[in-house]
């Protein structure tokens, strides 16, 4: 039987996370994830073979953290419309504090290792599937209680509204401004409510 590891397994994706999130995967080295995570390279390759399999683990880790957290946390727990809201709201708040301006580490293997990885690209892609799911979800439930305008699509309007996830993502990682990123955000979750009742006629008073 091989030896029990010896060491607690979420501290040490915790640490190759925050590894490969600041410097990405290519720029990243044993050396770095050995100084970052305590165990000598030896371990490292025991328990996760390769580099690229402490970045896949890594990157499902984070995963875990952040989207599946949120969407529990807001889906289901809050009214439709405020649970995109509060999505975006958050994602903007992370980005403003982040002033290493790593971004985030889904888009920003998205851009570095999904184009030529088949394995990141279909980490990336049923993530982003799922960001969209979300988006779906709410809006309909929202169009079907009347809180959000049902003369789009719901599904025409999850897309639009993971592009501009994608968008803000990436625009963070250069000008994490907050009245920036939130103006990005208005537009759309203006467009999400539905109309305004159109305002009574007023009758008209024949002049004396």
């Amino acid at each position: 039987m091989g030896r029990p590891r010896e060491f607690d397994e979420a501290q040490v994706l915790d640490a190759a996370v925050q590894c490969f999130w600041k410097h990405g995967y290519e720029a990243t080295s044993m050396h770095d994830l050995v100084a970052r995570t305590g165990l000598t390279k030896a371990s490292l390759y025991n328990a996760f073979d390769d580099k690229r399999g402490l970045y896949g683990r890594a990157l499902e880790h984070y995963i875990a953290a952040s989207f599946a957290d949120r969407v529990q946390r807001f889906e289901g727990q809050l009214p439709p419309l405020e649970a995109i809201r509060a999505f975006f709201a958050e994602i903007i708040q992370h980005s403003v504090n982040d002033r290493q301006r790593r971004g985030c580490m889904l888009i920003n293997s998205a851009l570095e290792t999904a184009p030529h990885d088949p394995e990141f690209r279909d980490i990336v892609n049923d993530v982003l599937s799922q960001i969209e799911g979300f988006f779906f979800r709410n809006v309909q439930a929202g169009q079907r209680d009347g809180s959000i305008q049902s003369a789009i699509p719901a599904a025409d309007l999850g897309r639009m509204l993971l592009g501009l996830h994608i968008g803000v993502r990436v625009l963070a990682r250069t000008k994490p401004e907050k009245a920036l990123l939130e103006g990005m955000i208005r537009p759309a979750l203006t467009l999400l409510e539905p109309p305004a009742a159109a305002p009574a006629r007023r009758k008209s008073v024949p002049l004396k």
